[in-house]
């Protein structure tokens, strides 16, 4: 029968409990008597304790409680002995004291480790997941620092007015001192007015530095924001189709908006707190040993606390942040989808709905809020206990000093300010640490974003002067990159000629918009081969081919701005000839005529000033202002009556191109040279009008249909 294993704190506990047993048989004469003797006698036991943990392998956490179960005690009743009249109650060793003693003092270590134990990682996963992600935030700072090389002659400029501030603040409590010392001796105009006028000297300095130091930091935060901006959208412009249908509108919003901001400030902002309260902490501290060694080696017992409190607060902090970053991106996704879409959800009725969804979004943050707001304030209040306790002890080791002639009271009021002021800076270092994590923290985000790579091939060379427009699909199969499994199109092969018009037809759900987003260049297909000119499309440059293969969609899109911006969107240069000569031939020079403003006028956001029909004229005068060889016409005439249609298709039609036409209306299809039919991502049928009825086959139903 195999024995359970045995906690390691097991083995510790016993073996400190006979250590202690042995020493009080042997009367501690081992150790001197008094202070000397009870850090012996703890440095012994961790030593033994120490040893005992190697030799079981279990040397990590536990290992961690040794000082704390060794020199807690020797500690205590050392400080004891800065409280007055404590000096007289004589220290015992531990093994010496009464066993009740020694339960106290477990106990007290085991309540203080299990409070340590819930607030802080222990599991050694969480332990390497913290080193992997300190790894990672001090690459994304090197990377935040050479996003800012180009502000290096602004940064210099203000470090060194920073410089200059705080040598400045740091004079002002040493001469408020001397002013205190000169008022209660024998008083020397003289020497005060110098001390007054040096007090104000360095005052007035320091404001001016301080004020040219914020100036200079506010300029390059803002170029610095200005940039990741520029370069997080530009990013985002250069994604595939797939990028936008896994990472909402919403959240790409809040990283652009809300994350940009906060990686902006990381330097201007967080380095110029650091460097100030560095700084001024070293200067501080060695006018702080002039005045009284003793006081400032009692004023250090504060900083290890404050760190234990600051790394416990932290790691708490951030993983609330980084959930409350998620809320908001998830109530801005709900605000845009809304009053996105705000016709289809009055028509829907479902207005409460999108509200309580909103709701609901915005509690979630409450809570979270809520509960950072409870932690910080705990914080807080433990911050200020132990500040006003350490200020209640250094002036009662200062009041004994100066009775013993040691310091003045100016001294002591001097050294009272810069102790005040070190804890605020000390605090502030603290805090500007955890801030700095929050800041990498939102920089992670976009850097994903920075770095990710489109999934399509690399922008081709290709931009011939002429271009006929011969489109060839060999055996072109496609698969969504979000539902890789499931094929949309399954070896399809058709050409279309220049010059002539093709008809694509079939049921919903056939194909039909993939073709068209292929030919766009959207994507790349799963397998075959998609030409133009007997070229691969990938292999032409980007902007040429877009101006080559223009696309009319059932609901064109439209930009808020004029007219002109509209049909010339896209297009480094074009003059008004053609911009009429366009509107012209997609019959929309009629109703702009008619326009307060002509081609200056507004559209309004997507185009909302518009009729349905309107929008499609300007989306036809959109693609043929770029006389494209192919054209890409899905249900692009749809707003419109036949007449209207029939009108536009003969423009449309010329100048040699090749048409390829999505449309419902059999008056339409029939007049195509070719037909093509998809049914579930295959071509069925291939000819035209005639020979495909006489096929009897499925253009044949759904003519009839």
């Amino acid at each position: 029968m195999q024995l359970p294993a045995l906690k390691p704190w097991v083995p510790v506990l016993l073996t400190d409990l006979t250590l202690l047993w042995l020493l009080q048989e042997l009367e501690c004469s081992l150790f001197l008597p008094g202070l000397s003797g009870l850090w012996l006698e703890g440095a012994f036991r961790m030593g033994v304790l120490w040893g005992v943990l190697s030799l079981l392998g279990e040397l990590g956490k536990v290992g961690e409680l040794l000082p704390t179960l060794c020199l807690s005690i020797p500690l205590f009743l050392s400080l004891r002995t800065l409280v007055p009249g404590a000096l007289n109650a004589p220290p015992v060793l531990l093994a010496s004291a009464p066993w009740t003693w020694m339960l106290v003092a477990y106990g007290g270590v085991g309540l203080g480790w299990a409070v340590w134990e819930v607030l802080s990682p222990s599991e050694p996963l969480l332990l390497a997941q913290e080193k992997e992600q300190g790894q990672k935030n001090k690459a994304m700072m090197w990377r935040l620092l050479r996003l800012s090389w180009p502000d290096l002659p602004f940064l210099v400029a203000a470090f060194i007015f920073l410089t200059v501030a705080v040598i400045g603040e740091t004079f002002i409590p040493h001469y408020t001192g001397r002013v205190i010392d000169i008022l209660g001796q024998d008083f020397d105009s003289d020497t005060f007015v110098t001390a007054i006028f040096f007090m104000c000297l360095f005052s007035l300095g320091s404001l001016f530095f301080a004020g040219c130091r914020g100036y200079l930091f506010t300029i390059v935060l803002s170029r610095i924001n200005l940039r990741i901006r520029r370069l997080l959208f530009s990013s985002l412009l250069r994604q595939d189709l797939s990028f936008f249908q896994k990472n909402k509108t919403g959240e790409l919003n809040s990283r652009l908006s809300s994350d940009t901001i906060l990686m902006s400030r990381w330097l201007p902002g967080n380095a110029n707190v650091l460097i100030q309260n560095l700084m001024k902490v070293m200067g501080q501290y060695i006018f702080m040993l002039n005045l009284s060694p003793w006081l400032t080696l009692l004023s250090l017992f504060e900083i290890p606390l404050l760190m234990a409190a600051e790394k416990v607060f932290n790691a708490r902090h951030q993983a609330i942040l980084r959930r409350m970053q998620d809320t908001v991106a998830t109530a801005r996704q709900v605000v845009q989808e809304a009053v996105g879409n705000l016709i289809t959800v009055r028509s829907l009725g479902a207005e409460e709905d999108e509200a309580q969804r909103y709701k609901e979004a915005l509690e979630h943050r409450r809570k979270l809020q809520w509960r950072q707001d409870m932690e910080y304030g705990v914080y807080v209040l433990f911050k200020q206990g132990l500040q006003l306790g350490m200020h209640i002890l250094i002036l009662n080791c200062g009041l004994r000093q100066m009775l013993a002639g040691e310091l003045t009271t100016g001294a002591l009021l001097s050294f009272l300010l810069y102790q005040k002021d070190v804890g605020r800076c000390v605090k502030s270092l603290l805090h500007v640490c955890g801030d700095t994590v929050s800041k990498v923290g939102a920089a992670e985000k976009v850097f994903q974003y920075l770095d990710c790579e489109p999934q399509m091939s690399p922008n081709g060379m290709l931009a011939p002067s002429t271009l006929q427009g011969f489109v060839e699909f060999q055996e072109v199969s496609f698969a969504y990159p979000t539902n890789p499994k499931n094929f949309v199109l399954k070896g399809v092969t058709f050409t279309l000629h220049p010059g002539k018009v093709t008809a694509l037809v079939g049921p919903n759900g056939a194909g039909k918009s993939t073709v068209a987003a292929l030919l766009q260049n959207l994507y790349q297909p799963t397998g075959g081969r998609l030409l133009l000119d007997g070229k691969p499309l990938p292999q032409y440059q980007h902007q040429y081919l877009h101006s080559q293969v223009s696309v009319v969609e059932q609901e064109p899109v439209l930009f808020s701005g004029s007219v002109r911006d509209n049909i010339v969107y896209g297009l480094e240069s074009c003059g008004d000839d053609e911009v009429k000569a366009a509107a012209q031939a997609a019959h929309a020079d009629g109703f702009i005529a008619n326009m307060e403003h002509g081609l200056n006028t507004a559209v309004g956001e997507k185009g909302n000033q518009l009729s349905a029909g309107q929008k499609q004229c300007l989306a036809i005068a959109r693609a043929l202002v770029r006389n494209p060889c192919v054209l890409i016409l899905d249900e692009a005439t749809s707003a419109l009556d036949m007449e209207f249609e029939q009108a536009l298709q003969k423009c449309m039609f010329q100048g040699g191109r090749a048409v390829l036409m999505i449309t419902h209306r059999l008056q339409t299809v029939q007049a195509a040279d070719q037909i093509l039919v998809l049914e579930q991502g295959k071509l069925v049928e291939q000819g035209t009008h005639a020979q495909l009825l006489a096929q009897r086959g499925l253009y044949y139903h759904l003519v009839h249909q």
